[in-house]
């Protein structure tokens, strides 16, 4: 019997990859994965995944965001309920993996819990597939599961994408009515949520290891630091005599990788990352002083506690490099995220399910958002991720390993024997 079910598993493993690279081949651009919310190749998926749903006997409906949603039901007296899902939309250019992986994955758990002589279940188990998380088309990420943790902010429906469309009209566009995104929040009988995902980072690879269980996600600070000097004329300025914008933010720049790399062997796991990604300099001549330098400053941490420290060692950092080089520092903070921790008795449910299912148990935290995150503020949440080869997302090289795919499936099924055993008590 374990070798059957083992031979389910791959079998259903394959199937997963294969159809999650058939969905990637639902675009807006020929040759290349993007699928932005509820554009043409939206309605495509849906179709595609609703027919898997009917088949398997799910009562199938799409919410006024564009969720697609099935409901399983083993049987008319399950009053509980487990919300799995992820995002189907993309970034321009994508993989096949990111977002997709997670809802196919979740009707294969459907087919199993029908099909292989689980233990009972006392609950029903809804798979969502959000219809947007990446934030491409209308710069708000997220607008699925707001929309289904009761979070989404009417004022949304203002925004408007490249084409001068407005989110309102994207939606009356798709035959949805935004007057009705009140009732896409989530039913009250609903207990967690699981969100399963690809990584999108180096370490399980790194580690040899085919998942890691997800303890929180991780908050981020978003600043622009700009450094004031004086342009002036390369050959005739001494360097005694300069105030050379370029220079102070170069400095900066090596003191926020330095405080990085201490934070991370500080705190471990839920150490810091901090990244200065974008640099603009002015007037930006080779044989100028660069007079203004604008830089970017991305730094995130499981610990909030942590972040905000290593934040405000950086600004003073920025202001006393200025300061030292007479010049001036400006400062504008452009986004405060607190960390988002996974439900502690869910996270033990999933950890347990990794370890019965004959893998190690690797506990991470999420350096990248997910629906997960947005999920959590309304049900205790959980989230699994699978390794990335080399460690790549958002790339049309993201790839997944089989094994990896059945490992999760047998972790996956795990976790509801053992929610199910926990909610018969």
């Amino acid at each position: 019997m374990t070798e059957l079910r083992a031979t389910k598993e791959r079998t259903r493993a394959a199937a997963a990859i294969a159809e999650c690279r058939q969905i990637a081949a639902m675009s807006e651009e020929p040759g290349r994965t993007t699928r932005r919310f509820l554009t043409p190749p939206v309605a495509e998926v849906h179709a595609h995944l609703r027919e898997r749903m009917e088949a398997l006997g799910m009562a199938v409906t799409v919410d006024a965001v564009g969720n697609l949603r099935g409901v399983w039901r083993p049987d008319s007296t399950c009053s509980k309920r487990l919300v799995i899902g992820s995002h189907i939309d993309t970034v321009p250019d994508a993989g096949a993996f990111d977002g997709v992986l997670g809802v196919v994955l979740a009707l294969q758990l459907v087919e199993a819990a029908q099909t292989d002589s689980l233990p009972s279940q006392p609950f029903a188990i809804e798979v969502i597939a959000f219809s947007e998380e990446e934030g491409v088309r209308f710069g708000a990420p997220f607008l699925g599961s707001r929309a289904v943790a009761g979070r989404f902010d009417p004022a949304l429906l203002s925004l408007c994408d490249t084409d001068g469309v407005s989110l309102d009209a994207a939606i009356r566009g798709f035959g949805l009515e935004p007057g009705r995104i009140e009732e896409a929040l989530v039913t009250p009988e609903a207990v967690g949520f699981l969100e399963i995902h690809i990584e999108q980072g180096p370490v399980l690879e790194a580690e040899g290891l085919s998942l890691g269980v997800v303890t929180g996600i991780v908050g981020q600070t978003r600043c622009e630091v700009t450094f004031l000097g004086q342009a002036n004329h390369a050959g005739t300025t001494p360097m005694h005599l300069r105030r050379d914008a370029l220079a102070a933010a170069g400095e900066w720049i090596l003191a926020v990788e330095a405080v990085a790399q201490q934070g991370g062997k500080d705190a471990g796991d839920a150490g810091i990352v901090a990244t200065v990604g974008k640099i603009l300099a002015e007037p930006n001549a080779g044989n100028v002083i660069a007079g203004m330098v604008r830089t970017t400053l991305d730094l995130r941490s499981e610990r909030d506690a942590a972040r905000e420290a290593a934040v405000e060692e950086l600004l003073n950092r920025a202001r006393a490099i200025a300061e030292r080089r007479g010049i001036g520092c400006e400062i504008r903070r452009l986004m405060e995220q607190p960390a988002v921790p996974m439900d502690e008795e869910l996270t033990a449910l999933l950890s347990d399910a990794v370890e019965a299912a004959g893998f190690p148990v690797r506990r991470m935290a999420s350096g990248a958002g997910h629906d997960a995150m947005v999920m959590a503020t309304r049900l205790p949440a959980a989230m699994l991720f699978l390794r990335s080869p080399c460690g790549i997302s958002h790339h049309p090289a993201e790839a997944v390993q089989e094994e990896d795919v059945e490992a999760a499936l047998q972790a996956g099924k795990f976790f509801l024997h053992r929610l199910a055993r926990l909610l018969m008590c």
